[in-house]
């Protein structure tokens, strides 16, 4: 056999895969881009279009080679020019096809789509002019001959078998997609459950789901299967406090009590928001677990992701978990445990993200209305036994503070929401990132120092205290302007006078006022927010003499990190019926609040001092004034937490200073 007859021989075995996988990609292609509807066929069409590419890679690439060897001498250089052509626009088709098929269908691949679509259409009018133009010229020179040597009868015929069974196995394929795909349970992970709130599976919380009924595990406990594709945003919220919203010692301490002192389904209450795996399944309930309990799902995995992509609307905005969770639309072997069939899920996924990001990106998760579903609260008379009492509510704080644009006190070019404060953009390689390799934060940095600190995760801590001292408040002395002053006893004429601010300055032995202002400029809300009862917002008040004798404190710290309790703080004190202080965040025995005090967001708030001016002090007085922030009151921490002693951080929001003149006291004649 001459080489010539090799080649020719090797070229009729490869142009049945490559006019087979031509065919497929064609008609597997076009199907794809022409329609919109999801379905499991789709899916599979859009795999067998993968597969059909890396095929038609390699036998294009192997017929590509053996073509140019055998036709090298073909004196015809119109049809050559553009053959070649041909083939290097192909090789752009393969190139941007496996692009695709190895990162997916991304936000960001809009030009290797667009490149990929471009190429075929080109490729097809050059392979189709390179077949008319060799037909013209074979023809002209060969009457009666064999038009293509490389397609005789018997390679046609293997042609047709192999696309016939390929389609026949591409109807198996999809056969089984309906038989093996996982059914999901709607009974719940408890076993028998107690409808104590009514007949409604989920009360007191808010929550709801799209069936009315349980959610199975699988269609939720998925953090692990989201962070194949979302590494960077998966690592973001490994650290975050929505990953620890049940894991934290303090809300395990909390949930145990309540479920000690009201029953397991009382813990609905809280579960809805911290733990909705927890709930959804209908885990809490008699011989069930809440989101405490150590090594369950809703342990593991807090707020997950589906927690918060999973919701497909808003029911109301006053919260307690008011959301209702969606079934997200099928894909290929969703929910097997299978590990071949979950390769085949995840890559239809990544062949047809559409879908995938219309049910997990809807409009709503970036308003600040999806974070009132949680970031709101109350309770009702079927938890506390009194009846109906406002708690938390960042969300009305915030639609009441400049940064809503819904309040005309202020006069704002552009809103801005709660994610826009709380995730912005940082640098991450994943799917979602946008045109600058950026994805919103998944860490969710707010004022939660303590988790931080807790689960050893130095970065969440550093960001989160970051967070809090971005100029977000503000603290000023004011001056202790005297308007009876008297400034110099030279005769002047009126309009000489000085008309600038009265000067400032304080007597020996007087008893003395300063005023200091704190300013919400940046906050979103209310501060301090969230669970203002167990938080810890005071001011610090530090003033000595020239000589660094003390004159005046307020706000220091004893020697067991307890602060000084006559400071001036930032927080609520709730009361149950008896008028005793809920200080174990045992919100279930509140009926309202005996002290609450915070600042509006874009306002302030004037805490005044009183104090002696020693007749030793040497002028000028030194004043320093902080505010500061600490995650947990040390009465809760203690109680919470189990030991005495524990060092929460403790951060200075905001700080300023001012010295101030002493004078004797004039006479007085």
């Amino acid at each position: 056999m001459t080489k010539l007859e090799l080649y020719l021989l090797v070229e009729k075995r490869i142009n049945v895969i490559l006019w087979a996988s031509l065919s497929i990609l064609c008609l597997t292609g076009f199907i794809t881009w022409a329609t919109s509807i999801h379905s499991l066929a789709l899916l599979w069409l859009s795999i067998f279009h993968g597969i059909a590419g890396v095929v038609f890679s390699f036998s294009t690439l192997i017929f590509g080679i053996i073509h140019f060897r055998r036709t090298i001498g073909f004196r015809r250089p119109m049809t050559v020019v553009v053959g070649i052509f041909a083939w290097f626009v192909l090789l752009g088709v393969i190139y941007t096809g496996l692009i695709m098929l190895w990162n997916g269908r991304t936000k960001t691949d809009t030009i290797i789509y667009n490149g990929h679509l471009g190429f075929v259409l080109t490729s097809l009018v050059l392979v189709a002019m390179h077949i008319a133009a060799y037909y013209w010229i074979v023809g002209m020179s060969q009457k009666g001959g064999q038009l293509f040597p490389s397609l005789d009868r018997k390679t046609r015929r293997a042609f047709w078998v192999t696309l016939a069974t390929t389609l026949s196995i591409f109807a198996a394929f999809l056969a089984a997609a309906w038989a093996f795909n996982p059914k999901f349970t709607t009974e719940p992970a408890a076993g028998s459950y107690k409808y104590d709130y009514g007949s409604h599976p989920f009360r007191p919380s808010q929550s709801e789901t799209y069936h009315n009924t349980f959610i199975d595990p699988r269609q939720i406990a998925t953090a692990s299967e989201c962070a194949v594709c979302h590494k960077d945003i998966a690592d973001q919220w490994a650290d975050s406090t929505h990953k620890k919203a049940s894991s934290d010692p303090t809300y395990v301490r909390n949930i145990n009590l309540l479920s000690n002192k009201k029953g397991i389904s009382a813990t609905r209450y809280c579960e809805g928001c911290h733990a909705p795996i927890a709930l959804l399944t209908g885990s809490l309930s008699p011989g069930g677990f809440h989101g405490g309990e150590p090594n369950t799902p809703a342990n593991r995995e807090g707020v997950n992701c589906l927690s918060c992509h999973g919701i497909q609307s808003i029911e109301h905005l006053k919260g307690n978990g008011s959301y209702r969770f969606g079934q997200p639309t099928a894909y290929l072997f969703d929910g097997t445990d299978n590990l071949i069939l979950r390769s085949i899920n995840r890559l239809s996924i990544r062949m047809s993200p559409d879908q995938h990001k219309r049910d997990m990106a809807r409009d709503f998760i970036k308003k600040s209305e999806f974070c009132a579903t949680c970031h709101a609260q109350f309770m009702d008379k079927e938890m506390n036994n009194w009846g109906w009492v406002k708690m938390q509510d960042d969300y009305s704080a915030w639609l009441n503070g400049p940064y809503s644009g819904q309040n005309p006190r202020f006069n704002i070019a552009e809103p801005v929401n709660c994610q826009q404060c709380h995730m912005p953009r940082t640098a991450a390689k994943d799917p979602a990132a946008n045109f600058d390799g950026k994805v919103k934060s998944h860490r969710f940095v707010a004022a939660n120092t303590l988790t931080a600190m807790l689960s050893n995760t130095p970065t969440q801590l550093e960001e989160t205290i970051r967070f809090l001292q971005t100029n977000k408040m503000r603290i000023s002395i004011d001056k202790p302007n005297r308007d009876t002053a008297t400034q110099n006893y030279t005769a002047l004429e009126n309009q000489q006078r000085i008309t600038a601010t009265a000067p400032y300055f304080y007597y020996l032995n007087e008893k003395a006022k300063l005023n200091v202002t704190v300013s919400n400029i940046g906050v979103g809300h209310n501060f301090p927010g969230g669970t203002i009862d167990i938080n810890e917002a005071w001011i610090e008040l530090i003033i000595t003499d020239a000589q660094g004798r003390q004159v005046f404190s307020s706000g220091a710290l004893d020697a067991t990190k307890n602060v000084d309790p006559n400071a001036y703080f930032y927080r609520s004190k709730p009361v149950d019926r008896a008028g005793h202080d809920v200080w174990r965040h045992d919100l279930f025995n509140m009926v309202g609040d005996r002290y609450r005090n915070s600042v509006p967001a874009g306002g302030s708030d004037i805490a005044t001092f009183e104090f002696d001016i020693p007749s030793w002090a040497i002028s000028p007085l030194q004043i320093s004034s902080a505010l500061k922030y600490r995650k947990l009151n040390k009465q809760y921490s203690s109680w919470a937490l189990e030991k005495e002693g524990a060092t929460l951080p403790i951060v200075d929001m905001a700080r300023d200073s001012l010295s101030v003149p002493l004078k004797n006291q004039p006479d007085v004649r």
